[in-house]
C-alpha cells in the first residue's frame, strides 16, 4: 500500500466548533456578495500592482476634488478601498486554510480509495469469496466502460 500521509480523526465536538466558527465568520461579514461567472469574467480586478495606483488616485481625488463630476462618490471609493484592505489579510488566511483542508481531503480520499482498490483486487484474486461474488461484481461495475454507440449512418442522397 502507498505511503499513509494522513491518519487523523475529527471529534464531533471539534467538527461542530469548526462549523460554528465558519458560521461566525459569515455572520461577521454580512456584506459578502456572490458574483456570477459572467461578473467574474467581465469586471476589472485589482491585484497587487493596482493597489498603489488606486491609492494614488484616491489621494489625487481627495486633494483635488474640483475636477470630479458631482456624481462621483469619493467617500464610496474610500470605503471600497478600505474594505478591500481590511479583507485582504482575511482572504490570504482563508485561502491558505482552504488549501490545507483541500489537500488533506484529497490525501485522505486518495488513501481510502487506494485501500478500497487493494481490497477489491485481493477479493478478486482470492479463491475464497463464497457469498461475496455479487458484492465483488457490484464493485467491479465501477470500472466498467460504456461501449460507444455507433453513430447512425447518414442516409444516402
Amino acid at each position: 500500500m502507498p505511503e499513509n500521509r494522513i491518519s487523523a480523526s475529527l471529534a464531533p465536538a471539534d467538527k461542530e466548533a469548526v462549523m460554528q466558527a465558519i458560521a461566525t465568520i459569515r455572520e461577521k461579514l454580512p456584506f459578502l456578495i456572490d458574483l456570477t461567472t459572467e461578473d467574474r469574467r467581465t469586471i476589472v480586478k485589482m491585484g497587487d500592482k493596482s493597489r498603489a495606483f488606486v491609492s494614488k488616485a484616491l489621494e489625487v481625488a481627495t486633494q483635488n476634488p474640483n475636477f470630479l463630476p458631482r456624481s462621483f462618490d469619493l467617500e464610496e471609493m474610500r470605503r471600497d478601498l478600505e474594505i478591500y484592505e481590511d479583507l485582504y489579510p482575511v482572504l490570504l488566511s482563508l485561502t491558505q486554510l482552504q488549501e490545507l483542508v483541500d489537500d488533506t481531503c484529497i490525501a485522505a480520499g486518495s488513501e481510502a480509495y487506494a485501500a478500497a482498490l487493494a481490497i477489491y483486487n485481493y477479493a478478486k484474486a482470492s479463491g475464497d469469496v463464497t457469498g461475496l461474488d455479487a458484492v465483488i461484481d457490484e464493485m467491479g461495475r465501477r470500472f466498467s466502460r460504456r461501449s460507444k454507440k455507433k453513430k447512425p449512418e447518414a442516409a444516402a442522397s
